[in-house]
């Protein structure tokens, strides 16, 4: 007698293990944390009364300005791993997203000293073991169709080869075959090899501008400093600066350009500011064709579910045909573009969403206020989302 809904012991899923690793890594969403140590009883009876102990730690971290590839360099290891590890903050210059350069060059040179393996060294180890079962797999057909040639030819017996059976490996019972001789390390070569000098981080975490932007005023845990001076720069002095980076470059013995509504790091930081305040890890997505792409929890994670295209949008269209800036995406795009970018997107299982920002009219307010950030609240939002029309899989 079979017990329906009775307790059963649920096995361990694969890779559980790695995510424990990285919820416990990444626990942080942002690099603020609350942080409470009063008792429970303490907490319930502040708590009727609307008060709290809770302490906000902020940490400071360091970054320079550098105008010319408009971002912002961490150099400090440690102040690079804590923002990238609480929030998803910026990307190694010398890795893919998170700053390893370090521990893979420290995994190189223990794999050289035969300890282990490199992740690429693992990568093409599979790669040739899948050869080899195919080509074992091939062999052990062909030699039962040969049986069965044989077979037919001396007896007159027809016999269907089997594709699968004792006599044919299958993914999940066949093994490569052991190394017997592999290479060693001689004493001497070992030896050398323990000698060496410790390795020296040079990667620094590279931050866009508007991260480095949203760190230092939202959160108030960077502290950008000047290229030149090494000297922190103001909120004012970082924001002036962020939006000439994103101008032409200054002529010798000519005015620097006034800054305009329109300027390219004010639509994109009013997209970022909007999606990263609502919760979103945002990360830059030029690899398939967007502006930004949109973590629920972070690259580590899952895959990024949205996919998204900042639009400008002129309040007053007379500001459009008298600007100097050159906005992409401000003018009607082509519907050949647009399907385009859906279908690469719908392939990687992403939403697309035009992110249409607003840019309000000078005749309205006066450009005085974009030396502030209070400007931002002049600027509006709106989303749109694109979805890809299959017949076949849309009918009911």
């Amino acid at each position: 007698m079979s017990l329906i809904g009775g307790n059963r012991s649920k096995a361990p899923r694969k890779g559980a293990g790695k995510r424990n690793d990285n919820n416990r890594i990444y626990a942080n969403p942002l690099p603020i944390i609350f942080s409470d140590s009063s008792p429970s009883r303490v907490r319930s009876i502040l708590g009727l009364v609307g008060l709290s102990l809770t302490q906000v730690i902020t940490p400071h971290c360091e970054g320079y300005f550098d105008p010319h590839t408009r971002s912002v360099w961490t150099c400090e290891r440690n102040d690079s791993m804590l923002l990238w590890r609480r929030g998803f903050f910026g990307k190694g210059d010398l890795s893919r997203s998170e700053p390893t350069w370090l521990a893979r060059r420290l995994n190189d040179r223990k794999a050289r000293q035969g300890k282990y393996l490199t992740s690429e060294e693992i990568r093409e180890k599979r790669r040739a073991e899948r050869r080899q079962f195919k080509l074992d797999r091939a062999a052990a057909i062909a030699a039962v169709a040969a049986e069965a040639e044989a077979i037919f030819e001396a007896e007159g017996r027809v016999v269907v080869p089997a594709l699968s059976g004792p006599e044919i490996p299958s993914g999940a019972t066949w093994r490569p075959a052991p190394v017997l001789d592999g290479p060693t390390l001689t004493t001497e070569s070992r030896e050398m090899l323990e000698d060496q000098e410790p390795l020296e981080d040079v990667e620094h975490l590279q931050l866009t501008l508007h991260e480095a932007f949203f760190l230092s005023w939202n959160l108030d845990c960077l502290d950008i400093l000047h290229p030149e001076t090494d000297e922190p720069m103001t909120l004012r002095e970082i924001w002036v600066a962020f939006q000439h980076a994103y101008l032409t470059p200054p002529i010798p013995d000519l005015p620097t350009p006034q800054l305009q509504f329109d300027n390219p790091f004010l639509i994109h930081y009013v997209a970022y500011h909007h999606y990263r305040s609502l919760g979103w890890v945002v990360k830059g997505g030029i690899k398939f064709c967007v502006d930004y792409l949109l973590y629920k929890k972070g690259p580590v994670f899952t895959h990024a579910e949205f996919a998204i295209v900042v639009c400008p949008v002129y309040e007053d269209l007379a500001d459009q045909e008298t600007s100097t800036t050159n906005l992409q995406n401000a003018e009607p795009f082509n519907w050949h573009w647009l399907s385009t970018i859906n279908r690469v997107n719908s392939q990687v299982m992403k939403t697309l969403i035009l992110t249409y920002v607003t840019i309000p009219a000078r005749s309205r307010i006066s450009s005085d206020v974009l030396s502030s950030p209070a400007c931002l609240a002049q600027y509006s939002v709106r989303e749109v989302i694109v979805r890809r029309f299959i017949p076949a899989r849309m009918r009911d």
